[in-house]
Order: structure tokens, then sequence, then C-alpha cells
């Protein structure tokens, strides 16, 4: 394959990833699909959405870093300015910028994943309810424990409200990181090489 198609298929595919990314990342902030949670701290001060969820790794890590990136790329493969040894070698440093986006989207996922979601809840163990986050300490091993997710009162299923957007979003900085490190190398090849592109 052409440097210049293997660019073309790059920027569609992060573009595509990159508004998964971005949609996910907004859903995050409206768990049940309600509105409240975004301002509402309470009368108690404590915070109504998951920590990670307010780092928008999904927005500005997997979706504006990846963007920028995207459309530099997009460029290389079509005949305009950026379709020469300059534009790929400058595909290089953009798609290593689209790496960084992927590896902060990742470790928010991560850490969203790890540390589980804010609700409302209480146990036999802690019979007050109370706003926190009760699998903060359990390294993810709740997500082992399908019971312990009858914890959360309010938010209405936010543990699998949260488990499949941050999943979604690990599998989608998985396949954006991917993705920027072919064209770095496809970057290379296209500086070293020259560009070609396939008349389609």
């Amino acid at each position: 394959m052409c440097t210049g198609k293997c660019s073309k298929v790059v920027a569609v595919s992060l573009y595509v990833l990159a508004l998964v990314s971005i949609i996910c990342s907004i859903i995050l902030l409206f768990p049940d699909f309600k509105t409240k949670y975004v301002s509402d701290d309470g009368k108690d001060g404590k915070p109504r959405l998951t920590p990670e969820v307010k780092y928008m790794g999904g927005l500005i890590g997997g979706g504006a870093m990846i963007l920028v990136p995207a459309i530099h790329i997009h460029l290389t493969s079509t005949k305009g300015c950026c379709a020469n040894r300059c534009g790929m070698f400058l595909s290089i440093g953009f798609a290593a910028v689209g790496v960084l986006g992927a590896l902060y989207s990742l470790i928010t996922s991560g850490l969203g994943l790890a540390n589980g979601p804010v609700c409302f809840w209480f146990n036999a163990a802690s019979p007050i309810p109370q706003w926190g986050a009760p699998f903060a300490n359990s390294s993810g091993g709740y997500l082992n424990n399908k019971e312990s997710w009858d914890w959360c009162v309010e938010p209405e299923n936010v543990v699998e409200f949260n488990l499949g957007l941050f999943c979604t979003l690990l599998v989608v900085a998985i396949l954006q990181g991917a993705l920027c490190a072919i064209q770095m190398v496809n970057g290379l090849m296209g500086c070293i090489c020259g560009t070609c592109k396939d008349d389609d």
C-alpha cells in the first residue's frame, strides 16, 4: 500500500474514533441520562460526578488531540500542499501528538474503571447512605463482584453506565494509539522514499 493511501485510511479511521471518543466523554457527564449531576454538588459539598469523567480524557485526549493530527495526516494523502516529503515528516510529529492524546485517554479511562463511579450508596458494612466512591480502594476488584454493584442506589445503573463507556474509551484509545504509531512509520517511509498516491 502506498504512503498516501495508508495516510488516508489512518486519517479516516481516526476521524471515526475521535467522534466516538468525544460522544462517550460527553455522555459520561450525564449519569442516568440526567443533567442534574453535572452542576449539583449537593448540600454536603461532595461531587456527584466521577473525577475521571471531569478529566475529559475522551474529549481532550481522544478527541481534540486526535482530530488535529488526523486533519494533517489526511492532507498528506491528497494532492495538496502536504503530500510531499516535508508533509510526511511533519505527520510524524502530529502522529506523536496523537499517541500522547490516546495515552491520556487510556490512562483516564483505566483510572475510571479501577476507581469505579461516584454514587449515593450504602451496604451492610456502611448502613448510612452517603455520596462517595464505594469502590475507590478496590483496585478494580469490584468488576468481578457484580453483587456489589447494587450498593449504588443513585444514579440508577451507574456502574454499568460507567463500565460501558469507559471500556469503549479504553478500546478506542488503544486503536488510536496504534493508528498513530502506524502513521509514524508511514510518515518515515514517505519522508525517506517519497510519497505516492493511488488514483481511485
